[in-house]
């Protein structure tokens, strides 16, 4: 398909810089096959039922941006792949004088060396600690890699704005969004209703920002990311499954790694690796039956996939009512409810 038809207009003051208080106060749109509904997102509870079963993302975000100085030039670099404990993929800026060797110190005892040069200013860096004390020292001198869409720098409310209420795991750059809309309460809410929940790991990477600069969606190479699915969690999915229940991706990256774990008959295998899946319109669902989700960006990899998921038409006629209706869009804005266009 053409990367045009994924396309759309939104103004400015549409982009949420900040997240709605408390979390569950934001707005929901339900995309169903017979219409739309504005709901908040504490209706969730009566918008489920009894036996489904929530797929939430667990990772963690990392505080993946750093500053610092090859000699006396200034250096900006975002992580966004682990290859090794002291090893991670990144992005950097500027990255055209930078070769193997160099040096990037980011503090008087932190520094990384640039171990190889990509392409589109990608590197790899080799830093002079790792795991633990690697973490460490990016929770020290990094910063939250807040979307460059949101036009600011991290602050110190962002620490815990974008972070999820069921962060566990070290390793994203990037926040799955749709679990940041979540409280104590409402997990509370959905439980004792009967909806279940379990976590799944994707971490997720900067590259979900990247624009899809092909013409055509089937030349887009879509980057990969660490995922892994427990047995534990693979048994429960497929026990709700089994019973009757829905399987509620709680945002794309869940949805995602549950698209690659699973087989044609839908249920779910136990999963760890990298997944590159990229899902457009002709896409035939495994595993998944609705998608909480954020508002994405046009001509991205996740509205391609919301419009698989709802259909292309439904999906652009729920963003137009989205924008009429004065919603908030991307990480920290408002959500949607969507129904699977083939489960009708």
């Amino acid at each position: 398909m053409r990367v045009d038809d994924f396309d759309f207009e939104l103004p400015r003051e549409l982009i949420a810089d900040r997240p709605a208080v408390p979390r569950d106060s934001a707005r929901l749109l339900e995309v169903r096959p017979e219409g739309l509904a504005d709901w908040t997102v504490r209706d969730l509870p009566g918008l489920l039922a009894t036996g489904d079963l929530l797929v939430f993302n667990d990772t963690k975000v990392i505080p993946a941006r750093l500053t610092g100085r090859r000699g006396a030039a200034t250096v900006e670099v975002t992580l966004h792949k682990v290859e090794a404990p002291n090893r991670w993929r990144a992005f950097a800026r500027p990255a055209k004088r930078l070769k193997p060797g160099d040096r990037i110190a980011f503090a008087e005892d932190f520094a990384a060396e640039v171990a190889d040069k990509g392409e589109g200013g990608e590197v790899t860096l080799a830093f002079d600690r790792a795991g633990a004390a690697l973490f460490a020292a990016l929770e020290q001198y990094g910063q939250m890699p807040l979307p460059p869409y949101m036009g600011r720098d991290a602050d110190a409310r962002d620490r815990l704005d974008y972070q999820t209420l069921l962060a566990a795991r070290e390793g994203a750059v990037a926040a799955p969004t749709a679990g940041l809309h979540f409280t104590p309460e409402l997990l509370a809410a959905l439980a004792a209703r009967g909806i279940g929940r379990v976590t799944v790991t994707l971490h997720v990477g900067a590259g979900t920002f990247l624009p899809v600069k092909a013409e055509d969606t089937r030349d887009h190479v879509m980057h990969a990311e660490w995922g892994e699915i427990g047995a534990e969690a693979a048994a429960a999915i497929n026990a709700a499954r089994t019973r009757g229940g829905r399987i509620v991706a709680v945002g794309t990256t869940s949805l995602r790694l549950l698209e690659t774990a699973a087989k044609d008959d839908g249920t779910v295998q136990a999963f760890a690796g990298d997944t590159d899946i990229f899902i457009t319109p002709g896409y035939r669902f495994k595993a998944v039956d609705l998608l909480l989700t954020n508002f994405h960006l046009p001509r991205s990899t996740l509205f391609m996939l919301v419009a698989a998921f709802a259909g292309l038409e439904r999906m652009q006629a729920a963003y137009a009512h989205a924008r009429a209706a004065r919603y908030r869009f991307y990480s920290y804005g408002d959500a949607c409810l969507l129904h699977r266009s083939d489960k009708s």
